[in-house]
């Protein structure tokens, strides 16, 4: 592998110890860096954290040792921007950046993670795990004041089920449980009288591929294929808000403050690509401020509103997941459609956030990160806690 250079181990332990130690947590990759995961990203939160008076470091599952005072990882060189090999103090805090759902659940990653969440000396893990969606949904139909904000949604479980569904939705968009970044998603729209009246539109790349199906069992048919046997739901297609006749979605960062209650960090807006089914960056969408987008479909004061009702909405949402989840989360993000009479609908939520493009959200997020260390730090162990 190569790396500039080998820290000196007693240096490093003897700076580490003054500080608190957070972790970034990843698996080992076979690229020359040893590790996986967005290095930039990493990196950023290493500069960060060095800043607010903390030690950041990547930590890989396979160097997690629960018996030796020290730990093989990686950071970075401040004067070359090089990543280095050193041996670190055993942190206090750990961010669980492991970069996909199957490494996650890993029966020796799942072994490690366990065993942290029991070890009294660490003062926090965010965030333990990525959602399923259909839990999501679930655990937020479960609250009155959340429930509201919930699209009918639904298994997708037979061709009799899917039936029902668009009898009652003659608009439907089909998601992937495990999916994330707009990756698998399909949309059934059923137009009455015509002789192929179910038309399914699938996500590919950067655009979307039609078929007119004649019958449920044919539609049903090619749904199975394009799924590959994995598990979707169906949920009720909503017609957003649109600027310049391309709908448009807000995404907003929800993260822990300084006193360890969710606050929103900013909130974007993703408008869909002229030939994708989602507003989704990778998926051909692209990055529009919120209320700019919001001022032209509604208005000023509209606009206004509308914003202010999608902070609280986001974090009645973030305490609903975390209470009903039993664990404790740092930050998540999260998709909120708003709809062409103003409702406001929620979508997902990543317990992993990629980064925000807007500069002044990132900044804010890599800080708040550290804020809410500097409370876990304080206050002792982490616990689900509610909204700001």
């Amino acid at each position: 592998m190569e790396f500039e250079h080998e820290h000196n181990i007693s240096a490093t332990a003897e700076l580490a110890a003054k500080r608190p130690v957070l972790a970034i947590l990843t698996v080992t990759g076979t690229n020359k860096f040893g590790f996986r995961g967005n290095r930039a990203n990493f990196a950023d939160l290493i500069r960060t954290g060095r800043g607010m008076g903390f030690t950041v470091y990547v930590l890989t599952i396979r160097s997690l040792k629960f018996t030796k005072p020290l730990l093989s990882g990686f950071s970075l060189n401040e004067t070359s921007g090089e990543w280095e090999r050193g041996f670190f103090p055993f942190p206090d805090l750990v961010y669980n950046r492991i970069p996909r759902r199957e490494d996650e659940l890993r029966p020796r990653v799942q072994r490690k993670l366990r065993l942290l969440l029991a070890t009294p000396t660490i003062k926090g893990i965010f965030n333990p795990a990525f959602f399923d969606k259909w839990e999501l949904f679930e655990w937020l139909n479960n609250s009155e004041s959340t429930k509201k904000y919930i699209p009918a949604t639904r298994k997708m479980a037979s061709a009799a089920s899917l039936n029902r569904m668009m009898t009652k939705h003659p608009y439907l968009y089909l998601k992937p449980v495990s999916g994330k970044a707009g990756k698998g998603i399909m949309t059934i729209r059923v137009m009455e009288g015509k002789p192929l009246p179910y038309r399914l539109r699938i996500q590919e790349k950067k655009k979307s591929s039609t078929y007119n199906c004649s019958t449920v069992s044919k539609l049903w048919a090619r749904i199975l294929k394009e799924s590959g046997g994995e598990m979707y739901i169906a949920q009720q297609g909503i017609q957003l808000a649109s600027y310049e006749d391309r709908q448009f979605d807000l995404r907003a960062l929800v993260q822990k403050n300084t006193i360890g209650k969710w606050s929103v960090t900013g909130i974007g807006a993703r408008v869909a690509g002229s030939r994708s089914i989602t507003t989704h960056v990778p998926r051909g969408g692209s990055i529009e401020d919120p209320e700019k987008l919001l001022v032209q479909a509604f208005g000023a004061d509209q606009a206004r509103l509308l914003l202010a009702k999608t902070r609280l909405a986001c974090v009645q949402l973030a305490g609903q997941i975390e209470t009903a989840s039993g664990a404790s989360y740092g930050e998540m993000s999260m998709d909120i459609g708003v709809d062409a009479d103003g409702s406001l609908w929620f979508f997902e939520a990543n317990a992993k956030p990629m980064k925000f493009d807007e500069p002044h959200i990132r900044k804010k997020s890599l800080e708040r990160i550290f804020h809410y260390s500097a409370y876990l730090m304080k206050s002792g162990k982490a616990e689900t806690a509610g909204g700001a």
